[in-house]
Parts: C-alpha cells; structure tokens; sequence
C-alpha cells in the first residue's frame, strides 16, 4: 500500500512530468528516475537497516511498488520526499520482521536545545583525502549505532536534508519528536567523536619508525662529515 503524500510541500513541475512519463510506460523516464534518487533512497534504507544487501533489496521492492503506482502520484508533495516514504515503510516492516527493533529511552528524548553545527571541510591533497575517508567511516560507524528511531531521523534530516515536516509526515511522528530526536542524535554523534578523537591524540604528527630512524642517521651523517 502506498503511504498518503505529506501534504505541504508542492513538487516541482519536472517531478511531475517524470512520474507521467513513467506512469506510461517510458523505462528511459524510470531509469532517470532511479539514478535520480538512488542514493538518497538507499541512506534511507541503510539507517534503518544497518545492512547494504537488505537495504538494497528494500529499494528495489520500493521501486517496483512505486512504478506500479506511480499514476496515483498528483505531485501533493516532491516526487523524492513521496519514494522515501515507501521505502522508509518498507524498511521498517523489513526490520520488524528481521525482530531487529529496539527499545527507545524515554529520557533520550528529552529536549536538549541546539548542537553546535558539524564543521565542513574542503579537501585539496590525496593526504587530507584519506583522512576525509577515515572520518567519514568513523561517522558511519557512529550513525549505526544510534537507537535506530534517533538514526532514521538523523540520515533524513541531516543527511538528506528534509525538512522536520517532510521526515515527521515520512516517519507518521510528531514535528516536536523529530526536532527533539534529530538534536538528540547529534549530541550523541557528538559526544562518541569526541571521545574517539581524544583517543587518537596521542598519535597526531606519529613520529616513531622511519621518520625517526631518518633524522638519527642524517644527524649522525652530518656529525661525521664535520669530524673528518
């Protein structure tokens, strides 16, 4: 069953024209359709999930649910916020089948108040690349460990962006749940790279190993050419 559409954000006339022409029957329109919305519909997936292949298979049933429906589509909201609202079902009847819920704390939803935003950086040199790829696992691994209704809510409205009105209409929650649950969930993301990054102090500029071994022998090359 197709999930009502959330009523107030208004797609675009070129989500409309796409679903149309997917309604009748353009595979070249439903293939620019999935490209267009792969990623976001597998983040989606994956923060409930916490598994790439289930995932997968659940944005897969989710197209195909989609692309038999997709006349009913009226564009009462963006064609992305009403896919993420089918795979999001579908991924969460998934996980309950898999018995993979798990109990939310009351208190974790106490309000908290606003996080200091999450620095961005640019990247410029294959260096600075590789450590951007370490921190970004770093997070993953973090993000999967949230209670899963705190990790859903932090992939839709601070990966993808939605709006609290788009992830509560997705989710069937309250606004003021996902406002709270959302800041939660960064303090908590917080809070677990602070704690990794104070771990990792120690290390910063590593000296030992070639490094060392390199300045010994250029400090005892250079003592011997001065002797002789």
């Amino acid at each position: 069953m197709i999930p009502d559409q959330a009523p107030s954000t208004h797609a675009p006339s070129a989500d409309l024209d796409l679903a149309q022409a997917v309604a009748a029957g353009d595979q070249e329109a439903f293939k620019t359709l999935m490209r267009r919305h792969n990623q976001m519909l597998f983040r989606t997936a994956r923060s409930i999930l916490r598994d790439d292949r289930e995932a997968e298979e659940v944005v897969q049933d989710a197209y195909l649910l989609a692309y038999r429906s997709m006349g009913r589509y009226r564009g009462e909201a963006r064609l992305s916020t009403w896919l993420i609202r089918i795979v999001a079902n579908r991924a969460i009847r998934r996980r309950q089948r898999l018995g993979r819920d798990r109990t939310i704390f009351a208190a974790g939803d106490a309000p908290l108040g606003e996080e200091d935003n999450m620095a961005e950086s640019t990247f410029q040199n294959p260096e600075a690349a590789a450590a951007n790829g370490e921190l970004r696992h770093l997070l993953e691994s973090h993000i999967d460990r949230l209670p899963d209704l705190y990790r859903e809510i932090f992939v839709l409205r601070g990966v993808e962006e939605l709006s609290n009105e788009e992830t509560a209409a997705i989710l069937g929650i309250p606004e003021a749940t996902v406002r709270t649950r959302f800041f939660r969930a960064r303090h908590l993301l917080s809070q677990a790279l602070a704690k990794d990054i104070d771990e990792v102090f120690g290390e910063v500029y590593a000296f030992a190993g070639d490094r060392c071994d390199r300045i010994v022998a250029g400090v005892l090359a250079r003592l011997a050419r001065k002797s002789v």
